[in-house]
């Protein structure tokens, strides 16, 4: 990572690095609940790749530095059945930390968490703001993707798949799918591609994606 990202006092979202303006939100994040002071190092970010160094100064941000560009992350993309409650928003956000470039919601047979298209819609734009701002917190200048849900049937086809007693997860992992609490049932793993092994341990589905998505950018 550069030494500018790393050392930055915040790292923000904006539309366009070339003439970077701060929105509402961002400019009372670093006013009011960061309280920079005039001339402090940030960083902005498109989330396509592009960031450059700034300065904090009189409630906005002035360029301190060229843009840069940085080529788009290797495919990091986690799979998973939603699980209960909160514990989604942390999978998303922890996963984003991690380096992942997509997590991909999946309707399976025995998932817990079942959305209408409107409900869908609704939790899809919280845990993007949720992937956004775990980005930012983390310094990155690639946001990841979250999508879906998608039926496990059509997400499962070439993916590798966590279960007990699979190979170790290897370079060429691109994707590996994580089954809900109760796993997935017979029909759904027929349609697998390899099954890959997270550990010794049981682990909670939200744990599992944390575990699959490290493990992935490990051996990338």
């Amino acid at each position: 990572m550069d030494e500018a990202l790393r050392r930055s006092a915040a790292h923000v979202l904006v539309t366009d690095v070339a003439a970077p303006v701060l929105d509402e939100q961002a400019a009372h994040h670093l006013g009011r609940v960061l309280r920079l002071r005039d001339g402090a190092a940030v960083t902005v970010t498109d989330g396509a790749g592009r960031w450059r160094p700034c300065r904090y100064t009189g409630g906005d941000v002035v360029p301190d530095g060229d843009v840069v560009t940085e080529p788009a992350p290797a495919s990091v993309s986690v799979a998973v059945a939603p699980p209960k409650g909160d514990r989604l928003d942390w999978l998303v956000q922890k996963c984003t930390e991690v380096g992942a470039t997509e997590m991909v919601l999946v309707e399976a047979e025995r998932s817990v968490v079942r959305w209408d298209a409107a409900r869908a819609a609704k939790h899809l734009a919280r845990l993007q703001r949720i992937a956004a701002e775990a980005a930012m917190q983390s310094r990155r200048v690639w946001l990841p993707a979250v999508t879906g849900p998608r039926p496990a049937a059509e997400v499962l086809a070439g993916a590798a798949v966590a279960e007990p007693g699979g190979r170790p997860v290897q370079p060429g992992d691109r994707r590996i799918a994580v089954g809900p609490e109760g796993g997935w049932s017979p029909a759904e793993l027929a349609h697998a591609g390899e099954l890959v092994s997270l550990g010794r341990h049981v682990l909670r589905v939200e744990t599992a994606a944390v575990v699959a998505a490290t493990l992935m950018v490990a051996a990338s």
